[in-house]
This record gives structure tokens, C-alpha cells and sequence, in this order.
């Protein structure tokens, strides 16, 4: 598969539990399960581009997000990001997957330790940490703030979400004109509610409560992590690696929050990872 480095990607529209979903899809060989992109805020399966042209897969746009239903009366926490990975999967008639978290697809974890059976691989990228110990950065907390975080929404536009995304990134200037675009031409009402809402029903001890039961993620982990993060430290990439069984950490140097825009090589690494053979099981010890 890595030698295909140019898929066709087809964007798709379909009803489900009464609202509208949008996902972007690319041709998986007949050798693999499919890859699974989840995005985060405040993004959307736009950020995958250039990892479907590679490995092909899924990747929709969470509810609240792009050009899903953004409908007041969707449940925009964990949980509800939980029930829409297992509903749009199923779905899709999708039993088992390959899956890449980045951001807020973390929530995709909480999928993952309902559903262990589902998961072949596990990618994450500078996830928010289902774990102990986070603490918000200073955007979320103001977004968490009842008055203040809608007051904060009322001021964002494409102007000032570029000179934000300048601590995001290692590189120099914003993040990528085509990243900031799309976020921007998605930032209506429905996602700034989706967010606060997301964001507020995420205490720290709710944080910690979503990932107790991460050992049970037992397939192939590989936690990726950009070392100058300015919103979550490098230190729950060795924390995520340790709560899986069969995880491993790689801290990237000179990178940020989308630790692929600062190296892009990072793509071809993560799609080799993807794509190497799970090991086979242990044989069961025959009795006395």
C-alpha cells in the first residue's frame, strides 16, 4: 500500500439516526481493514488529505463539525462522540478498523474500549489525554467559561484563528492557508456550540474516568506526539504509551500540535505503522 501514494478520494453524504453525515473515503486493499481517521476541534476530515491519499480508509466529520448536522439537540461529549464512531461504522458495515486519533478524536478511544475486538492498530496523535493529571490549556478553559467562551466565539473569525494557529506549529507563520480556510468557512454557531458543549461536559475527572479502561486496547499502539505542543504536554504521549499494553511513544522534535504539517515525513512513518502485520497470537500451552 505504500507504494500508492496518490488514492482517489470521494467525498460522501448519508442519513444517519436522522441526521446528515458527511466522511471522505478511499479505496482500502483487499489485505487490510480499513483505516479509521477521527479529527479534533476545530477541525474536520479535512486535516486527513494527505493521509487518505495514502492509505485510503474512512474519515467522517464529527457531529458538530464540517459538514455534519450540527443540530442543537446532538450530545456533544465523549460519550456522544463514542455512539457516533460505533453507529457511523456499523453503518458502513465496517467491523474492524485501523484507527488514527488526533485532538479531540481521542473521544474515538472510548469506541475502542467498549469495542477492543473492533481495533486492529491504534494511531494517536497529540490526543487530548484520557488519563489522570490534565489540566485545560488557556484557550479551553476560557471556552469552558459560561459567558466568557461564547463571548471568546463571538470574536473568532478567519483573522484571528490565523494569528492563534501561530503557537500551534513549529514552523514558521500560521498553520497551512488550507487548514485555516476550511476551519474557518465551518465556524458557524452550530460548531462553536458543539465545542463549548464538548468541552464543558470534560472535567478533568471525566478526562480520567474515559480512559480507566485503556488496557484493554490490547492491538499495536503508536502514540506520536509533537514535543512543542503549547496545549498539551509531551509527557501524556509516554503516559497514553503506558496505559496501553502494546503501545510505543515517539516524541518529535521541532513539531506542534499537528505534528505532521512540521515534518511532514511523520505521514510515511505513521502509514508504515499502519500497514505492518499485526504479530500472530501466542499459541495456547497444551494441558498436562
Amino acid at each position: 500500500m505504500t507504494d500508492l501514494p496518490n488514492l482517489e478520494i470521494q467525498s460522501h453524504t448519508s442519513e444517519l439516526d436522522g441526521q446528515l453525515v458527511y466522511w471522505r473515503e478511499g479505496a482500502t486493499p483487499d489485505d487490510h481493514c480499513p483505516v479509521l481517521y477521527v479529527h479534533g476541534v476545530p477541525t474536520s476530515s479535512d486535516e486527513w488529505t494527505d493521509f487518505l491519499q495514502r492509505t485510503g480508509g474512512l474519515a467522517p466529520d464529527l457531529q458538530g463539525f464540517g459538514r455534519t448536522s450540527k443540530r442543537g439537540d446532538l450530545d456533544f461529549s465523549i460519550g456522544g462522540i463514542d455512539h457516533f464512531i460505533e453507529r457511523f461504522l456499523d453503518d458502513r458495515a465496517v467491523d474492524r478498523v485501523r484507527l488514527v486519533v488526533h485532538d479531540w478524536g481521542a473521544a474515538a478511544l472510548a469506541f475502542a474500549q467498549r469495542c477492543p475486538q473492533r481495533i486492529e492498530r491504534v494511531v494517536i496523535i497529540n490526543a487530548v489525554p484520557l488519563l489522570p493529571g490534565y489540566r485545560w490549556h488557556r484557550i479551553a478553559r476560557i471556552w469552558r467559561t459560561p459567558g466568557l467562551g461564547e463571548f471568546a466565539m463571538g470574536l473568532t473569525s478567519r483573522w484571528t484563528f490565523k494569528q492563534i494557529s501561530r503557537e500551534a506549529n513549529v514552523t514558521k507563520g500560521p498553520l497551512p492557508d488550507a487548514l485555516v480556510r476550511s476551519v474557518a468557512s465551518h465556524f458557524d454557531q452550530g460548531t462553536q456550540r458543539a465545542i463549548l458543549k464538548l468541552y464543558r461536559s470534560s472535567d478533568p475527572e471525566v478526562l480520567a474516568a474515559a480512559g480507566a479502561n485503556l488496557a484493554s486496547i490490547t492491538a499495536p499502539a503508536l502514540v506520536v506526539w509533537g514535543k512543542e505542543d503549547p496545549y498539551i504536554a509531551p509527557a501524556f504521549a509516554e503516559a497514553y504509551a503506558t496505559a496501553l499494553p502494546n503501545a510505543r511513544a515517539r516524541i518529535v522534535d521541532r513539531a506542534g500540535h499537528w505534528p505532521w504539517l512540521d515534518v511532514p515525513s511523520l505521514i510515511e512513518e505513521i502509514v508504515t505503522f499502519l500497514d505492518e502485520p499485526n504479530p500472530e497470537p501466542e499459541p495456547t500451552p497444551l494441558g498436562p
